[in-house]
Protein backbone atom coordinates (compact mmCIF):
# COMPACT_ATOMS: atom_id res chain seq x y z
CA UNK A 1 0.00 0.00 0.00
CA UNK A 2 3.15 2.43 0.92
CA UNK A 3 4.30 2.27 -3.03
CA UNK A 4 0.65 2.82 -4.03
CA UNK A 5 0.33 5.90 -1.76
CA UNK A 6 3.41 7.19 -3.01
CA UNK A 7 2.95 7.04 -6.62
CA UNK A 8 -0.11 8.58 -6.79
CA UNK A 9 0.65 11.04 -4.65
CA UNK A 10 3.93 12.09 -6.27
CA UNK A 11 1.81 12.01 -9.92
CA UNK A 12 -1.19 14.02 -8.81
CA UNK A 13 1.58 16.72 -6.62
CA UNK A 14 5.02 16.09 -7.67
CA UNK A 15 7.45 17.72 -5.10
CA UNK A 16 6.38 21.57 -4.51
CA UNK A 17 8.69 24.15 -5.83
CA UNK A 18 8.01 26.16 -2.38
CA UNK A 19 9.21 22.95 -0.14
CA UNK A 20 11.54 22.63 -2.23
CA UNK A 21 12.93 26.08 -1.95
CA UNK A 22 12.68 25.57 1.91
CA UNK A 23 14.09 22.05 2.95
CA UNK A 24 15.96 21.23 -0.24
CA UNK A 25 15.36 17.57 -1.40
CA UNK A 26 16.12 14.31 0.06
CA UNK A 27 18.39 13.44 -3.57
CA UNK A 28 20.34 16.94 -2.91
CA UNK A 29 20.81 15.82 0.91
CA UNK A 30 22.29 12.48 -0.29
CA UNK A 31 24.41 14.37 -2.67
CA UNK A 32 25.83 16.48 -0.38
CA UNK A 33 27.06 13.72 2.18
CA UNK A 34 28.53 12.11 -1.08
CA UNK A 35 30.43 15.06 -2.40
CA UNK A 36 31.99 15.66 1.08
CA UNK A 37 33.26 11.95 1.60
CA UNK A 38 34.42 12.87 -2.35
CA UNK A 39 36.62 15.74 -1.02
CA UNK A 40 37.28 13.95 1.89
CA UNK A 41 38.54 10.53 1.07
CA UNK A 42 39.62 10.58 -2.98
CA UNK A 43 42.99 12.17 -2.96
CA UNK A 44 44.78 12.46 -5.90
CA UNK A 45 48.28 11.23 -4.19
CA UNK A 46 46.55 7.62 -3.23
CA UNK A 47 47.22 4.25 -5.64
CA UNK A 48 44.46 3.15 -7.82
CA UNK A 49 43.67 0.14 -5.35
CA UNK A 50 43.42 2.40 -2.53
CA UNK A 51 41.10 4.75 -4.59
CA UNK A 52 38.75 1.97 -5.08
CA UNK A 53 38.94 0.72 -1.74
CA UNK A 54 37.99 4.50 -0.36
CA UNK A 55 34.98 4.51 -3.37
CA UNK A 56 33.50 1.81 -1.74
CA UNK A 57 33.87 2.70 1.67
CA UNK A 58 32.13 5.76 0.66
CA UNK A 59 29.28 4.01 -0.79
CA UNK A 60 28.95 1.78 2.44
CA UNK A 61 29.01 5.12 4.42
CA UNK A 62 26.45 6.55 2.16
CA UNK A 63 23.77 3.07 1.90
CA UNK A 64 24.08 2.75 5.72
CA UNK A 65 23.25 6.28 6.53
CA UNK A 66 20.46 6.85 4.34
CA UNK A 67 18.92 3.44 5.27
CA UNK A 68 19.49 3.48 9.27
CA UNK A 69 17.60 7.39 8.77
CA UNK A 70 14.77 5.99 6.23
CA UNK A 71 14.03 3.18 8.57
CA UNK A 72 13.92 4.87 11.94
CA UNK A 73 12.01 7.70 10.14
CA UNK A 74 9.57 5.05 8.76
CA UNK A 75 8.86 3.36 11.89
CA UNK A 76 8.34 6.42 13.76
CA UNK A 77 5.95 7.73 11.46
CA UNK A 78 4.10 4.19 11.40
CA UNK A 79 3.21 4.78 15.13
CA UNK A 80 1.27 7.84 14.25
CA UNK A 81 -2.64 8.46 13.12
CA UNK A 82 -2.31 8.03 9.53
CA UNK A 83 1.52 7.51 9.75
CA UNK A 84 1.44 5.31 6.31
CA UNK A 85 -0.11 8.39 4.76
CA UNK A 86 2.33 10.83 6.13
CA UNK A 87 5.79 7.76 5.35
CA UNK A 88 4.02 7.94 1.40
CA UNK A 89 4.24 11.39 1.53
CA UNK A 90 8.09 11.22 2.28
CA UNK A 91 8.44 8.70 -0.23
CA UNK A 92 6.95 10.45 -3.05
CA UNK A 93 10.24 12.16 -3.09
CA UNK A 94 12.00 9.71 -4.06
CA UNK A 95 9.53 9.34 -7.19
CA UNK A 96 9.87 11.04 -10.18
CA UNK A 97 6.93 10.44 -12.65
CA UNK A 98 5.57 14.25 -13.20
CA UNK A 99 8.69 16.06 -12.60
CA UNK A 100 9.88 13.97 -15.70
CA UNK A 101 6.88 14.24 -17.88
CA UNK A 102 7.28 18.52 -17.24
CA UNK A 103 10.59 18.52 -17.85
CA UNK A 104 10.50 16.40 -21.04
CA UNK A 105 6.93 18.38 -21.90
CA UNK A 106 9.42 21.46 -21.59
CA UNK A 107 11.57 20.58 -24.35
CA UNK A 108 8.80 19.59 -27.01
CA UNK A 109 7.14 23.05 -25.98
CA UNK A 110 10.45 24.55 -26.45
CA UNK A 111 11.08 23.11 -29.94
CA UNK A 112 6.77 23.96 -30.91
CA UNK A 113 7.43 27.68 -29.83
CA UNK A 114 10.75 28.92 -28.89
CA UNK A 115 13.11 27.96 -31.20
CA UNK A 116 16.40 25.79 -30.81
CA UNK A 117 18.55 27.34 -28.76
CA UNK A 118 15.79 27.56 -25.72
CA UNK A 119 14.88 23.65 -26.73
CA UNK A 120 19.18 23.31 -25.79
CA UNK A 121 18.67 24.87 -22.75
CA UNK A 122 16.25 22.77 -21.44
CA UNK A 123 17.29 19.76 -22.87
CA UNK A 124 20.44 20.12 -21.17
CA UNK A 125 18.47 20.10 -18.07
CA UNK A 126 17.68 16.30 -18.15
CA UNK A 127 20.60 14.89 -19.80
CA UNK A 128 24.62 14.90 -19.63
CA UNK A 129 25.39 14.91 -23.24
CA UNK A 130 26.75 18.64 -24.90
CA UNK A 131 23.50 20.10 -26.12
CA UNK A 132 24.99 23.13 -27.47
CA UNK A 133 25.77 21.58 -30.69
CA UNK A 134 23.08 19.79 -31.12
CA UNK A 135 20.32 20.30 -33.73
CA UNK A 136 16.68 19.41 -33.86
CA UNK A 137 16.40 16.13 -34.05
CA UNK A 138 19.72 16.03 -31.89
CA UNK A 139 17.38 17.41 -29.26
CA UNK A 140 14.38 15.55 -29.88
CA UNK A 141 16.51 12.26 -29.63
CA UNK A 142 17.79 13.29 -26.24
CA UNK A 143 14.51 14.26 -24.78
CA UNK A 144 13.69 10.82 -25.93
CA UNK A 145 16.03 8.83 -24.53
CA UNK A 146 16.00 10.31 -21.59
CA UNK A 147 12.20 9.76 -21.03
CA UNK A 148 12.55 5.94 -21.15
CA UNK A 149 15.92 6.07 -19.27
CA UNK A 150 14.40 7.93 -16.68
CA UNK A 151 11.24 6.34 -16.51
CA UNK A 152 13.49 2.78 -15.22
CA UNK A 153 15.69 5.13 -13.15
CA UNK A 154 13.60 7.49 -11.76
CA UNK A 155 10.45 5.88 -11.95
CA UNK A 156 10.26 1.96 -11.45
CA UNK A 157 13.31 0.92 -10.02
CA UNK A 158 12.61 3.37 -7.04
CA UNK A 159 9.04 1.98 -7.19
CA UNK A 160 10.13 -1.34 -7.79
CA UNK A 161 12.64 -1.40 -4.28
CA UNK A 162 9.87 0.45 -2.20
CA UNK A 163 7.49 -2.50 -2.74
CA UNK A 164 10.69 -4.91 -1.69
CA UNK A 165 11.93 -2.79 1.69
CA UNK A 166 9.39 0.30 2.12
CA UNK A 167 10.87 3.91 2.40
CA UNK A 168 14.73 2.21 3.20
CA UNK A 169 14.20 0.44 -0.02
CA UNK A 170 13.73 3.08 -2.11
CA UNK A 171 16.01 5.70 -0.27
CA UNK A 172 18.86 3.19 -0.41
CA UNK A 173 18.16 2.29 -4.15
CA UNK A 174 18.69 6.66 -4.51
CA UNK A 175 21.36 6.65 -2.63
CA UNK A 176 23.23 4.55 -5.00
CA UNK A 177 22.08 6.19 -7.89
CA UNK A 178 22.97 9.50 -6.55
CA UNK A 179 26.05 8.40 -6.29
CA UNK A 180 26.62 6.98 -9.39
CA UNK A 181 25.74 9.84 -11.10
CA UNK A 182 28.25 12.19 -9.07
CA UNK A 183 31.10 9.81 -8.71
CA UNK A 184 30.21 6.69 -11.43
CA UNK A 185 32.11 8.69 -14.38
CA UNK A 186 35.11 7.05 -16.12
CA UNK A 187 37.23 10.15 -15.55
CA UNK A 188 40.47 10.49 -14.43
CA UNK A 189 39.20 11.37 -10.50
CA UNK A 190 36.76 9.19 -10.50
CA UNK A 191 37.36 6.36 -12.81
CA UNK A 192 38.94 4.46 -9.46
CA UNK A 193 37.07 6.35 -6.71
CA UNK A 194 33.50 5.66 -8.46
CA UNK A 195 33.75 2.06 -9.66
CA UNK A 196 32.03 0.56 -6.78
CA UNK A 197 28.99 3.13 -7.05
CA UNK A 198 28.92 2.27 -11.03
CA UNK A 199 28.75 -1.52 -10.66
CA UNK A 200 26.18 -0.78 -7.50
CA UNK A 201 23.59 1.25 -9.75
CA UNK A 202 24.59 -1.40 -12.50
CA UNK A 203 23.51 -4.24 -10.15
CA UNK A 204 20.12 -2.55 -8.69
CA UNK A 205 18.92 -1.18 -12.00
CA UNK A 206 18.82 -4.29 -13.54
CA UNK A 207 15.37 -5.57 -12.68
CA UNK A 208 13.43 -1.84 -13.20
CA UNK A 209 15.44 -1.50 -16.69
CA UNK A 210 13.62 -4.84 -17.65
CA UNK A 211 10.40 -4.09 -16.45
CA UNK A 212 10.15 -0.64 -18.02
CA UNK A 213 10.84 -2.08 -21.27
CA UNK A 214 7.70 -4.52 -20.83
CA UNK A 215 5.74 -1.74 -19.48
CA UNK A 216 6.30 0.51 -22.41
CA UNK A 217 5.96 -2.82 -24.91
CA UNK A 218 2.47 -2.90 -23.01
CA UNK A 219 1.85 0.43 -23.55
CA UNK A 220 2.55 0.19 -27.26
CA UNK A 221 0.19 -2.55 -27.27
CA UNK A 222 -2.85 0.37 -25.78
CA UNK A 223 -1.57 3.03 -28.03
CA UNK A 224 -2.96 4.14 -31.53
CA UNK A 225 -0.19 4.31 -33.78
CA UNK A 226 2.31 2.67 -31.55
CA UNK A 227 3.79 -0.99 -32.04
CA UNK A 228 4.10 -3.72 -29.11
CA UNK A 229 6.15 -5.91 -31.73
CA UNK A 230 8.34 -3.86 -33.07
CA UNK A 231 9.46 -2.93 -29.78
CA UNK A 232 9.71 -6.40 -28.75
CA UNK A 233 11.59 -7.07 -31.59
CA UNK A 234 14.11 -3.83 -30.80
CA UNK A 235 14.49 -4.86 -27.07
CA UNK A 236 15.33 -8.83 -28.18
CA UNK A 237 18.06 -7.35 -30.70
CA UNK A 238 19.63 -3.95 -29.95
CA UNK A 239 19.49 -3.33 -26.11
CA UNK A 240 21.98 -5.93 -25.03
CA UNK A 241 24.97 -3.77 -27.49
CA UNK A 242 23.74 -0.82 -25.37
CA UNK A 243 26.73 0.43 -23.77
CA UNK A 244 24.97 0.44 -20.16
CA UNK A 245 23.77 -3.13 -19.05
CA UNK A 246 20.61 -1.26 -18.51
CA UNK A 247 19.71 2.01 -20.07
CA UNK A 248 18.96 0.17 -23.64
CA UNK A 249 16.11 -1.89 -21.88
CA UNK A 250 13.64 0.83 -22.35
CA UNK A 251 15.32 3.25 -24.99
CA UNK A 252 14.92 0.29 -27.35
CA UNK A 253 11.04 -0.48 -25.95
CA UNK A 254 10.81 3.33 -27.01
CA UNK A 255 11.75 3.23 -30.34
CA UNK A 256 10.55 0.29 -31.34
CA UNK A 257 7.39 1.06 -30.34
CA UNK A 258 7.29 4.60 -32.10
CA UNK A 259 9.48 3.58 -34.82
CA UNK A 260 12.54 5.58 -34.52
CA UNK A 261 16.42 4.79 -33.72
CA UNK A 262 17.81 6.13 -30.62
CA UNK A 263 21.26 6.11 -29.31
CA UNK A 264 23.86 6.39 -31.48
CA UNK A 265 27.32 8.73 -31.43
CA UNK A 266 26.77 11.34 -29.13
CA UNK A 267 29.14 13.60 -27.11
CA UNK A 268 29.52 13.98 -23.36
CA UNK A 269 32.03 16.74 -21.75
CA UNK A 270 33.14 17.26 -25.80
CA UNK A 271 34.26 13.11 -25.67
CA UNK A 272 32.72 11.66 -28.01
CA UNK A 273 31.34 8.41 -27.83
CA UNK A 274 29.96 5.95 -30.28
CA UNK A 275 26.85 3.88 -29.08
CA UNK A 276 24.91 1.04 -30.58
CA UNK A 277 21.73 2.26 -32.07
CA UNK A 278 18.30 1.53 -30.78
CA UNK A 279 15.51 0.58 -33.22
CA UNK A 280 15.56 0.85 -36.65
CA UNK A 281 13.09 3.71 -37.26
CA UNK A 282 13.96 6.90 -38.49
CA UNK A 283 16.79 8.96 -37.28
CA UNK A 284 15.32 12.29 -36.58
CA UNK A 285 12.69 12.71 -34.85
CA UNK A 286 10.52 16.12 -34.17
CA UNK A 287 8.56 17.76 -31.37
CA UNK A 288 5.87 15.86 -32.31
CA UNK A 289 7.68 12.14 -31.38
CA UNK A 290 8.42 13.45 -27.99
CA UNK A 291 4.73 13.72 -27.56
CA UNK A 292 4.19 10.58 -29.01
CA UNK A 293 6.91 9.52 -26.39
CA UNK A 294 5.32 11.47 -23.43
CA UNK A 295 1.78 9.82 -24.39
CA UNK A 296 3.14 6.39 -24.38
CA UNK A 297 4.74 7.44 -21.10
CA UNK A 298 1.90 8.24 -19.34
CA UNK A 299 0.43 4.63 -20.28
CA UNK A 300 3.40 2.88 -19.19
CA UNK A 301 3.27 4.79 -15.91
CA UNK A 302 -0.35 3.44 -15.38
CA UNK A 303 0.53 -0.09 -15.91
CA UNK A 304 2.91 0.53 -13.27
CA UNK A 305 0.58 1.94 -10.40
CA UNK A 306 -1.91 -0.43 -11.64
CA UNK A 307 0.00 -3.77 -11.01
CA UNK A 308 1.60 -2.30 -8.08
CA UNK A 309 -2.08 -1.73 -6.86
CA UNK A 310 -3.15 -5.27 -7.70
CA UNK A 311 0.17 -6.44 -5.49
CA UNK A 312 -1.61 -4.10 -2.68
CA UNK A 313 -4.90 -6.00 -3.13
CA UNK A 314 -3.45 -9.45 -3.21
CA UNK A 315 -1.15 -8.52 0.05
CA UNK A 316 -4.56 -6.84 1.54
CA UNK A 317 -6.26 -10.34 1.23
CA UNK A 318 -3.23 -12.54 2.13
Amino acid sequence: MLTLLALLFEATFGYPDRLAQRLGHPVAWMGWLIEVLDRRLNRDRDAPSRRRSAGALTLLIVVFAVGAIALVIERGLLLLPFGLVLVAILASTLLAQRSLHAHVERVAAALEEDGLEVARAAVSHIVGRDAAQLDEAGVARAAIESLAENFSDGVVAPAFWMLIAGLPGAAIYKAINTADSMIGHRTKRHEDFGWAAARADDLVNLPASRLSALFIIGAAYLTEGASASRALAAVRRDAPSHRSPNAGYPEAAMAGALGLALGGPRAYDSVPVDDAWMGDGHRAPTAADIRAALSLYRRADTILIAIVALVAALTALA
